[in-house]
């Protein structure tokens, strides 16, 4: 079985840098995420799995020892083909696909990886900020984080109680957020997944839009 192109998943050349690889990931996973529809679209399933996707060739090319790899045995199937040869079960040299642990935990990383690429994000947008407490290193949302939440919610204004991010949110979604702000110790993606998914659908919009505009400015 042919190997998936990860680097025309992601639109970008072989030769692409690793900063290449991973602004291409963040542009392409926010494209799309599942979140950035509603739950009972007819879009999710085909959205889950492009994602997927995504996060598989990003797992792959992010790191130098499994770019190598993939690298390497893409070639074999390619010299194969032009010879009209069968490539063995298994790929070059028993190169192996389970070896990238696209098992049953595929999800675990897949949110994990997204996790820690959507708090970069938000700290370059100035919506987080890293805050080191008892020795844990956490990313937390901002006043401005609040603020768009609010804002796309029902009308709000983001401020800081304390050292920890709160909100005063409209009537759709103050209660939620409240609840949010209260829970210490949580990062900010962690306060993204406890957000009502309407909220999480505009949010991935917004930061997209962000995202691409600061892409295309370059």
């Amino acid at each position: 079985m042919s190997s998936p192109d990860y680097y025309k998943i992601l639109g970008v050349s072989r030769d692409a840098t690793q900063q290449q690889i991973r602004s291409a990931y963040k542009r392409e996973s926010l494209k799309s995420h599942p979140d950035r529809v509603p739950a009972d679209s007819p879009e999710r399933p085909t959205r889950t799995r492009k994602f997927q996707e995504i996060n598989d060739a990003y797992y792959t090319l992010s790191d130098p020892a499994r770019r190598r790899e993939y690298d390497a045995a893409r070639q074999y199937e390619e010299t194969e083909a032009e010879v009209d040869e069968e490539v063995p079960s298994g790929g070059a040299a028993g190169f192996s696909w389970s070896n990238f642990a696209f098992g049953g935990d595929r999800n675990e990383r897949d949110s994990s990886q997204f996790g820690s690429v959507f708090e970069e994000m938000l700290r370059e947008e100035g919506l987080a900020e890293e805050d080191d407490t008892q020795g844990q290193r956490r990313t937390r949302p901002t006043s401005r984080f609040w603020s768009m939440v609010g804002g796309i919610s029902g009308g709000a204004l983001g401020f800081i109680v304390g050292n920890f991010p709160g909100a005063l949110a409209g009537a759709v979604a103050g209660n939620r957020l409240g609840a949010v702000r209260d829970a210490k110790g949580k990062s900010v993606y962690e306060v993204f997944l406890d957000l009502p998914q309407p909220d999480r659908t505009r949010l991935l919009s917004e930061l997209a839009a962000k995202v691409f505009q600061s892409t295309m400015g370059r």
